[in-house]
């Protein structure tokens, strides 16, 4: 029987030494990128395996279930490049980290947290291009969050409380500390934006499920209007969008910040919230690996509005962007649907001005993602392109993600942990935490 304080540095370690077995393959990158895949497999079986011997936190087990599962189809959506291959490699090292920090206890966590900033921060400065230059804004952003996790390790409340939540803000993206997120899914290189949709978010939930039962009166006020601006904000910035990396940025961070309204109103995260930010990322990598997979064929910096009729030239192509973008418009029986309507439904909050906002932007993402993809799929054939449907790892990995969707929106919530909500603290319970 193997002590339950190791299990956690197992989940971790797996990836961690694929990561550093993969040098033996670099001369050969499709072995290295098959290697990659069978390692992110392997450590989706080993958390299998391990999950009951795990305590199971309030939001519940899918995102660690997910982390290994989307790590793996976003490699198998990138083309076999030399290019890519330090991408590959730094997605092992980075699912590491994220096992670690969802598995271990809070200071290991916070760790492995400040690992994953720091990597992030490297990357940022050195991958820009003329088309995406550097971002100061974002990568102050993240060395913020890195400062704030050191001070909830050093500091006393409240200001260890306040900086743990300010640092969830940049990991679970909300107004105004959003740079952060749009910079990761707009600028770092190869495959590593569609897993870090996913990643960050889940660790951003994570972090603040001990939180929110505690949040005093004024902070839950000020973050729900936070969460209603951000909301409002990014699907304003979606509709403006010509460049699909931006707008899924935007679009992803107008539903996160959804998410955001319904945990501090209710003042709980449970597995509907998990399950909310699960599909929500799903959907967005999926969405990120489509755009990847034109740009691999007519350039990095290829104008969408110069592609069209690709229903009749890339059918395959077609009929799975579509699904996509269902899912991500929020229809039935795809995981988005079903947990966007479980946050509404067990949100204790009364039907008020806010939930007209969480629906109206629900409704705008309808519009913009609709129009990216009629606009990709129909319109005039163009006949001076050249034309190749989906490769076997770019289907693999898209059906493996409708599939997932699907599974998502009929699963019973249950399966993923018991959803209990935490009771609404007042302002006594929250002393313990915010006043010293």
């Amino acid at each position: 029987m193997i002590d339950a304080t190791l299990i956690p540095w197992i989940l971790a370690g797996v990836p961690l030494l694929g990561a550093a077995l993969s040098p033996a393959l670099w001369s050969q990158p499709h072995r290295l990128m098959a290697w990659s895949v069978g390692v992110c497999a392997v450590s989706l079986a080993t958390v299998v395996g391990f999950a009951g011997s795990l305590t199971t936190p309030p939001e519940g087990l899918l995102l660690l279930f997910l982390l290994p599962l989307t790590a793996g189809v976003s490699l198998l959506g990138q083309p076999h490049h030399p290019d890519h291959r330090a991408s590959w490699v730094l997605t092992l090292v980075f699912l590491s980290l994220g096992l670690g920090a969802l598995t271990s206890q809070p200071v290991i966590g916070k760790l492995f947290l400040m690992a994953i900033h720091g990597f992030v921060i490297v990357l940022l400065y050195r991958h820009h291009t003329e088309l995406w230059p550097i971002s100061w804004w974002g990568l102050g952003a993240y060395t913020l969050g890195a400062l704030c996790l050191v001070l909830t390790l050093v500091g006393a409340p409240p200001l260890s409380s306040m900086a743990a939540l300010l640092a969830c803000t940049i990991l679970l993206p909300v107004v105004p500390f959003h740079d952060g997120h749009l910079t990761a899914l707009t600028r770092l290189p190869g495959n590593l934006p569609s897993f870090m949709v996913l990643l960050f978010p889940a660790l951003g939930l994570h972090s603040l499920t001990p939180l929110a039962a505690t949040l005093p009166e004024p902070v839950v006020w000020m973050m729900s209007f936070l969460a209603l601006a951000g909301t409002v904000y990014g699907a304003i910035k979606a509709l403006a969008q010509s460049r699909v990396r931006l707008l899924l940025a935007y679009s992803s961070l107008s539903l996160f910040s959804m998410l955001w309204w319904c945990v501090v109103t209710s003042r709980s995260a449970t597995p509907r919230a998990a399950l909310f930010v699960g599909a929500v990322g799903l959907v967005m990598c999926g969405l990120l690996i489509a755009w990847q997979i034109i740009r691999t064929r007519y350039g990095d910096d290829v104008d969408p509005q110069a592609i069209s009729g690709l229903a009749s030239t890339m059918p395959q192509y077609a009929v799975l962007l579509s699904l996509l973008a269902l899912a991500a418009m929020g229809l039935p029986p795809f995981g988005v649907f079903a947990g966007f309507m479980g946050l509404l439904l067990s949100s204790t909050a009364a039907f008020s001005a806010g939930i007209v906002v969480l629906v109206s932007a629900w409704l705008a993402a309808s519009w913009y993602i609709l129009g990216l993809v009629q606009g990709l799929l129909f319109g005039a054939r163009r006949t001076d392109l050249r034309h190749a449907d989906l490769l076997q790892t770019e289907l693999v990995s898209l059906i493996i993600l409708v599939l997932t969707l699907l599974a998502l929106g009929v699963m019973p919530i249950s399966f993923f942990g018991p959803d209990r909500a935490t009771p609404p603290a007042g302002a006594n319970s929250g002393s313990l935490v915010w006043n010293r």
